[in-house]
């Protein structure tokens, strides 16, 4: 529901979280900051409305997290073994749980929400003792986890629930703060981003996932290909990456892995437009991580006939959302990132290995359709993508929104394959389809070999 129903006499409470540790270096002082929810708020903030309680593990002990080596929040059959935090973590760990704690008005929001947090905390405590690094050089910290979770918390609450964000308009541009763009003239927008009217949400992004990553040991194949596709969007000629889809971080993955390569890469990376299902629009959790991108707005196939009475609005937005990106395609220049599968590469429950959804030859051949109506040059490369481990998805599909959030500290890895020929025309069209799922395929075993991830090859 968009307005949760409050419950009676809803009480606000003040949820206070420490960002320095006496103990830690340099003695910094404890700063606290304060924000506020309703209990309302706090019972749907991050897990969505539609959150089964059936899929949140055991409530953990403070000194303990659950890790899962072949996770899945739809099977019973998970691996488990306890991991001690190192000590400034597992305090800032131990301070959050014991707030969201005493905030939450029921005992059954205390397993999904420790989960996640244990996750990120996790996630960032690996990343430290492996001696990963911030952008700037500075090391990894408990605070910084703190202060990333609680943002993504803020965030999550305020345009995910209490003043939802709508993505009215199918051709959603990014925001990223009023410098230079126009449309943060307009009061309306204003008052939707509130005190937040400056952030940036790509960055934000961005900032929340990169230090999770294993930078150092992920990989980036096929970089000639990429430049070639820089060069042609530079001469305002469009190109389109059909790719395989992993996880809720693949806009994140892609940016922090073209910003290794080259600072105009990364520029390539922050103007890709990406084809979203309506998860991405509608789960509280995503919606902020959204706003900071370039989307074109949709149903997929796997969704679309989920309610047969919205089915028709669904399709014209769908249609719609085609003619908005014609707009662009007309203009060049345009580069856009799709999924023709629909939706994410789920692992095999029996034997643990991970292959790439089909692809859906009717999306493929949409898109070379409208890149042939816009007159303008049109080019499509193939983008096979790793980044499973680093939040792994439920096993099955799953209709609704608030699905379980995993982390995990890992490399990743993307694969730019040749430019696809064109091939087949009109008589044949299924062989460009079958040309670029063979090319992603490809790219997705070399990335797997590359990064001894082979007990996922299929």
């Amino acid at each position: 529901a968009d307005s949760p129903q409050q419950p009676a006499g809803p009480c606000e409470v003040e949820w206070q979280w420490s960002t320095g540790f006496p103990s830690l270096a340099n003695d910094r002082p404890i700063r606290t900051v304060t924000m506020k929810f309703t209990t309302a708020i706090l019972t749907v903030a991050l897990i969505g409305v539609s959150f089964s309680e059936a899929f949140c593990p055991t409530s953990l002990p403070s000194n303990a997290r659950v890790t899962q080596s072949l996770l899945s929040s739809s099977t019973a059959d998970v691996d488990v073994a306890a991991t001690a935090l190192p000590a400034d973590f597992q305090a800032a760990r131990d301070m959050a749980h014991e707030s969201l704690v005493a905030s939450l008005p029921t005992p059954a929001l205390e397993k999904p929400l420790t989960y996640f947090l244990d996750e990120y905390m996790m996630a960032l405590s690996q990343a430290a003792a492996n001696g990963s690094k911030n952008p700037d050089g500075s090391d990894i910290t408990a605070q910084q986890a703190a202060k990333s979770m609680m943002t993504a918390l803020g965030y999550g609450v305020k345009f995910g629930i209490k003043d939802k964000f709508i993505f009215e308009d199918v051709r959603h541009k990014a925001l990223r703060g009023p410098k230079g763009d126009k449309r943060y003239e307009d009061p309306a927008l204003a008052q939707k981003l509130g005190t937040e009217f400056d952030v940036d949400f790509y960055e934000a992004g961005c900032a929340f996932f990169r230090p999770s990553i294993d930078i150092e040991k992920s990989v980036v194949l096929g970089q000639d290909n990429l430049k070639k596709a820089l060069e042609q969007i530079k001469a305002g000629e469009n190109v389109v990456f059909l790719a395989n889809h992993q996880s809720e971080a693949d806009p994140q993955v892609v940016s922090v892995l073209f910003d290794s390569i080259s600072e105009e890469i990364g520029q390539l990376a922050a103007d890709l437009t990406y084809v979203a299902g309506h998860k991405v629009t509608t789960d509280p959790l995503a919606v902020p991580f959204s706003m900071g991108r370039n989307l074109l707005c949709i149903h997929s196939k796997k969704h679309i006939d989920a309610d047969p009475e919205t089915k028709p609005a669904k399709s014209r937005q769908n249609m719609s959302a085609m003619n908005s990106m014609l707009g662009g395609l007309k203009e060049g220049g345009m580069s856009i990132w799709v999924a023709p599968s629909g939706g994410r590469d789920r692992r095999d429950v029996d034997t643990g290995k991970i292959p790439i959804a089909p692809f859906d030859q009717k999306t493929v051949d949409m898109f070379r359709l409208m890149g042939n109506k816009s007159k303008v040059p049109t080019h499509f490369y193939s983008m096979s993508m790793v980044s499973y481990d680093l939040c792994p998805p439920p096993d099955f599909v799953e209709a609704g929104v608030g699905e379980q959030r995993n982390v995990r500290f890992t490399p990743i890895g993307i694969a730019i394959g040749e430019e696809i020929p064109n091939i087949g025309g009109a008589e044949k069209r299924h062989l460009f389809s079958e040309k670029a799922e063979e090319t992603c395929q490809q790219g997705y075993v070399d990335l797997l070999k590359e990064l001894g991830m082979e007990s996922y090859i299929p």
